[in-house]
């Protein structure tokens, strides 16, 4: 057997130690790169504190609110009185230049001119004491404008400030309102996160299905995503979910919901609509963890198999066809 010199061996104890520093530098990094998940204790104790955050923000935003309202208030009390000082001030103005056109062709307006040749003492007197009479009237006139003039200009100035103020408060608000609604939906998110649908799921991504219990007559699974939906969305309009009617669906089943957004078969309104479409992408969005097999809205259905959206045949009405309600049937 060779004996290998102490040459050859100091290289190779050389090789070992940088191999065994690159494994433990690939075992840090993979370990870096695998943090571990958060637990149910950890993504509680991130929730209160976003709520609290959450919570903080909804009280700035109806604080603004009220200061918008006080602003609003402000600028219509400040346009009053703007119209209130225009309107004396055009009524001042027209009297101020019939007083110049009567000054200038010798008397008062539909009277002649104050001074005649043929004028005796006594008249000449009278004529002066109204003339005096009608200078001192005109310096009223002339002070009432001045007053009137300055007070129209302040009310202009009252109201471009208000209405200045009023632009600065309604755009601080929208910037409040959209961080809070952010807060709101990411508190939301891990809400969901926290839920997973009960049961057991095959390997190729589909559930064992369930059989229905409760008053309710529905699956676990269709009540947890039920549950949810209505805590996120409200849905005013109500939720139907079994029914008896054997139609090939899965409502006779337990496993369907239609989330309503009217009443009587009617159109809904333009909000509804969005709230349809929220609910439906929600859906889609937590369809894998929650089990869910298909959604039905506005004539078309969306199937966790293709994870796309197809349109459906015309069933000749707005429930049949969906668009008063979304559908969410699960596995």
């Amino acid at each position: 057997m060779a004996v290998a010199s102490p040459a050859v061996g100091h290289v190779a104890r050389a090789m070992v130690a940088v191999l065994t520093g690159l494994v433990l530098m690939a075992g840090n990094a993979s370990a870096g790169l695998a943090a571990p998940k958060p637990s149910v204790k950890q993504l509680k104790k991130e929730l209160a504190a976003l709520s609290k955050e959450s919570d903080r923000l909804i009280e700035e935003y109806y604080n603004g609110r009220r200061a918008q309202q006080q602003a609003e208030r402000t600028e219509k009390a400040a346009r009053e009185r703007l119209a209130a000082a225009q309107e004396v001030y055009d009524r001042e103005s027209l009297q101020l230049r019939t007083l110049a056109v009567a000054q200038y062709i010798g008397g008062e307006p539909n009277q002649v001119a104050l001074f005649t040749a043929s004028e005796d003492p006594d008249g000449l007197l009278r004529r002066l004491a109204l003339s005096r009479h009608l200078i001192d009237v005109q310096d009223a006139r002339l002070r009432g404008y001045a007053q009137v003039r300055d007070e129209r200009r302040k009310a202009e100035e009252e109201a471009a400030a208000r209405s200045e103020e009023l632009g600065t408060a309604v755009a601080d608000l929208e910037r409040r309102k959209e961080k809070a609604e952010k807060l709101i939906e990411r508190i939301r998110d891990r809400i969901d996160e926290l839920y997973t649908a009960p049961g057991v799921r095959r390997p190729d991504g589909t559930w064992v299905p369930q059989l229905p219990d409760g008053s309710e007559n529905i699956t676990p699974r269709m009540r947890l995503v039920k549950t949810l939906i209505k805590e996120r969305f409200a849905v005013p309009m109500g939720i139907g979910c079994y029914r008896t009617i054997q139609d090939g669906g899965e409502h006779p089943l337990g496993r369907a919901c239609d989330f309503m957004l009217s009443h009587g078969g009617a159109m809904p309104s333009p909000a509804e609509v969005k709230r349809g479409y929220e609910i439906a992408n929600w859906a889609i969005k937590n369809s894998r963890r929650l089990g869910i097999m298909y959604i039905i809205y506005r004539q078309r259905i969306w199937h966790s198999r293709t994870g796309t959206w197809r349109t459906m045949s015309n069933r000749g009405g707005t429930t049949a066809n969906h668009f008063d309600h979304p559908h969410i049937s699960v596995y």
